[in-house]
C-alpha cells in the first residue's frame, strides 16, 4: 500500500484592517477579543492518484511556536487596507462617522435579532429593496444561519470607509447616502465550539428615503479576508456521533463523509487519550473558490491541497473553533482510504490544538502522519520512498527537520516530511507510543524556550544530539544502506 499523507494546515487567520481613510470609532472589545495574528501554515499535494496505486505527498510551509513564517500570497494588485487611528478628523467628518456608525449599527441589531427569533421576513426587511442579487443571497444566508446548529450570533459595526465606495458604485447604489464598513461576524456552533467564531465582514449600507438597509456583504474584500462558510452558498449539514459535516454540495455528499470523519475522530483518541472535545468539524466546498474564500486565499493558492485545518478566530489561542476545510477536486480523487488518512491526519492537528501550539513543525507534522499511519498502515518502502533514495544515495539527514525544509518552494520538501514522521516513529518504537504523546504534550505545554531540550532529557532520557543520531542509524537500517 502506498503512502498518502495528511494535508495542508493553515494556523493563521488575518485580521483585516479597514480600507482606505477610516474614521474610527470607539470600540470597546470584549475580554476574550484579542487581536493578535496567529500562525500560519499551508501543505501542498504534489502528486494526487489512488491510495493503492502511488504515493501522494504533502508541501508546505510552517511556523515555529506562533511565530509567522508563511502566509497566503497576497493579490498582488489588490490594495490591503488600513485603518490609520492616528488620522484626524474634522467635528463634521467625527459627527458624520458617528451618524452612520449608529444607523449601520441598527440594521445590525435588527439582523441579529431577526436570526435570534427566526424571522426570516424581519431579515429581508433590512436588505436593500433594490440590491435585487444580494436579496436572493440573503435568503440564502439566511435558512444557512437556520441550518446550521448556531447557539450565538452577533453582528458588531468596527469602523468605515467613506470613501472606499466609487462614485460610479454610489451612484448606482442612489439613495441620499452610501458607504462601506468593516463588521465583526461572531457565532458559535451548539455542542462543538468552546468560543464563537469570529470573522470581518465589509457590509455597504445604502440610505433612501430616511431609512438605512445592508447592500451587499462582499464588497471591496482585502487579500486574505475571509468570508464565512454560511454566506458562500446554500449549506447542507450532516452530524455523526464525532462530526459536523457542512457541505456546499449536496446533503448526500455531507452525509458520505460522517463516517470517515467520525472514524477519524476515534483513531485519533486511542492514540492521543479522550482528554480534548473528540469533535470535528469539516467544511466541504463545492467549487475551489469557495475554499479560497473560506481561506481567504488568491485564487488557485490551494489547487494543490487536499485538506486545510484552520481557527476561525482572531487569536491562536487554546479553545479557539478549528475546522477541517476540504479541497473538492482533490479531496474526492484520494479515495475511501486516503481521506481516512487525511482527516486522522487534520483531525490530530484539531486534537493536539496544533494551531496554538509551539512545538516544532517537524514534531507536529510528524506526529499527525504517525497518528494517521497507524490507523491505516503503509508499506514503508512507498511511504518513505524520496528519504530512503536520499539515504542510499549518502544523503543522510545532519538534523531534524527545520519550519523552512516544509516551505512550499522547499526543494526536498518529501523528505521534510518522511523524516518527521520516520522521527516520531522511532520514539514511539523505542520508547512506547505512550512515552511519544507524553513528548509532544511536554513540548507543547512548556513556556520555555528550551522545550523542546527539556522535554527530550525528561520524557526520553536523551538530548536531541544523541536522538538524531540514533535516527540517523534507524534511517540508514530502513533504506537498507
Amino acid at each position: 500500500m502506498s503512502r498518502l499523507t495528511g494535508a495542508g494546515e493553515q494556523r493563521r487567520v488575518e485580521v483585516i484592517d479597514d480600507q482606505g481613510d477610516t474614521v474610527p470609532l470607539p470600540v470597546i472589545p470584549s475580554a476574550d477579543d484579542p487581536r493578535e495574528p496567529s500562525g500560519h501554515r499551508q501543505m501542498q499535494i504534489l502528486k494526487k492518484v489512488a491510495l493503492g496505486v502511488a504515493v501522494c505527498l504533502v508541501a508546505g510551509a510552517g511556523y515555529a511556536g506562533l511565530r509567522q513564517v508563511a502566509n497566503a500570497p497576497a493579490d498582488p494588485n489588490g490594495s490591503p487596507a488600513h485603518s490609520h487611528p492616528g488620522t484626524s478628523a474634522t467635528p463634521d467628518q467625527a459627527e458624520a462617522g458617528v451618524r452612520r456608525a449608529v444607523a449601520g449599527e441598527a440594521v445590525l441589531q435588527k439582523m441579529t435579532d431577526a436570526v435570534e427569533n427566526d424571522n426570516r421576513t424581519e431579515f429581508l426587511d433590512t436588505i436593500d429593496p433594490k440590491a435585487t442579487d444580494f436579496r436572493g443571497s440573503a435568503r440564502t444566508i439566511f435558512s444557512n444561519l437556520t441550518t446550521l446548529p448556531i447557539s450565538t450570533f452577533q453582528l458588531r459595526y468596527v469602523s468605515d470607509d467613506p470613501g472606499a465606495l466609487t462614485p460610479d458604485r454610489q451612484t448606482q447604489l442612489g439613495g441620499t447616502q452610501s458607504w462601506l464598513a468593516q463588521v465583526e461576524v461572531s457565532w458559535q456552533l451548539s455542542g462543538y465550539d468552546v468560543k464563537p467564531a469570529r470573522e470581518t465582514l465589509p457590509v455597504t449600507f445604502v440610505t433612501r428615503d430616511g431609512t438605512t438597509y445592508a447592500a451587499s456583504f462582499s464588497e471591496r474584500f482585502a487579500a486574505g479576508q475571509r468570508r464565512p462558510v454560511w454566506a458562500l452558498g446554500q449549506v447542507e449539514v450532516a452530524k455523526g456521533k464525532h462530526s459536523l459535516v457542512v457541505s456546499l454540495g449536496s446533503e448526500s455528499e455531507a452525509k458520505s463523509y460522517v463516517s470517515v470523519a467520525d472514524k477519524a475522530v476515534e483513531s485519533v483518541t486511542k492514540v492521543w487519550g479522550k482528554n480534548w472535545r473528540q469533535k470535528v468539524i469539516v467544511y466541504l466546498p463545492a467549487k475551489q473558490a469557495q475554499m479560497e474564500g473560506i481561506l481567504g486565499a488568491q485564487p488557485n493558492t490551494y489547487t494543490q491541497i487536499a485538506a486545510v485545518t484552520f481557527a476561525e478566530l482572531d487569536s491562536p489561542a487554546v479553545g479557539a473553533p478549528v475546522r477541517i476545510v476540504a479541497n473538492p477536486k482533490l479531496f474526492e480523487e484520494l479515495g475511501k482510504q486516503g481521506r481516512r488518512i487525511v482527516l486522522t491526519h487534520e483531525t490530530t492537528h484539531v486534537a493536539s490544538t496544533a494551531t496554538a501550539s509551539p512545538v516544532p513543525l517537524w514534531l507536529a507534522e510528524g506526529f499527525a502522519d504517525y497518528v494517521a499511519f497507524t490507523a491505516v498502515p503503509v508499506q514503508d518502502e512507498s511511504a518513505a520512498k524520496e528519504l530512503f533514495k536520499a539515504v542510499r544515495a549518502g544523503k543522510v539527514p545532519t538534523t531534524l527537520p527545520t519550519p523552512e525544509a516544509f516551505a512550499a518552494s522547499a526543494t526536498e520538501l518529501p523528505q521534510a516530511y518522511e523524516s518527521a514522521w520516520l522521527a516520531c516513529r522511532l520514539i514511539a518504537e523505542h520508547d512506547g507510543q505512550a512515552k511519544l504523546v507524553k513528548f509532544y504534550r511536554a513540548v507543547h505545554a512548556s513556556k520555555s524556550s528550551t522545550g523542546l531540550a527539556d522535554a527530550f532529557k525528561s520524557v526520553l532520557g536523551t538530548t536531541e544530539a544523541e536522538f538524531v543520531a540514533d535516527w540517523q542509524k534507524y534511517l540508514e537500517r530502513l533504506a537498507g544502506a
